[in-house]
């Protein structure tokens, strides 16, 4: 695996950045996102994690597709707009991208590559996806759509990766 932190990301502002730069050393927890789809409230238990745990070494980092169903269809301005007026999203967020097929993020393929409780790698399910990075850029546990957020199992994940 590649060094996460040097990977490029592209915010949903057209701003050119990095994996690194966006998560500053702090543990982090990248989710795929998608604005119409049926997990979609997970938004407020990001937010509301990356708003409890921020001073703690936390964010999370949304990576918005439309792979799934078509569920994320809008232009970067869209996204922006539903996510901070529905949901008041301040985590950062990167433009549309693949998380899986020939056309792939380099970030989603350095994650997909870790397993999930079950021991099972590779595409990702669904929306909402969830995978937790370690400030060191290790990649720790991956959760599968359906655990919620502010699942236990979530929460001591990131309580144990927090920095000191």
């Amino acid at each position: 695996m590649s060094d996460l932190a040097d990977l490029p990301v592209t915010t949903l502002s057209g701003e050119k950045s990095s994996f690194g730069a966006l998560s500053k050393g702090r543990a982090v927890l990248v989710v795929n996102v998608a604005s119409r789809c049926g997990l979609t409230p997970q938004y407020r238990q990001l937010e509301d994690l990356h708003e409890e745990l921020a001073d703690r070494g936390f964010t999370v980092l949304g990576f918005p597709s439309n792979q799934f169903g078509g569920q994320e269809p809008g232009t970067s301005e869209d996204i922006a707009e539903f996510c901070s007026a529905t949901y008041g999203v301040t985590f950062p967020m990167s433009q549309k991208i693949e998380v899986n097929g020939p056309e792939r993020d380099p970030i989603y393929a350095e994650l997909t590559e870790v397993p999930d409780a079950s021991g099972e790698a590779g595409d990702v399910q669904w929306n909402f996806e969830k995978f937790l990075v370690a400030p060191d850029g290790r990649v720790v546990q991956r959760f599968r759509p359906s655990t919620k957020p502010d699942a236990p199992e979530i929460r001591s994940a990131i309580e144990s990766v927090l920095p000191d």
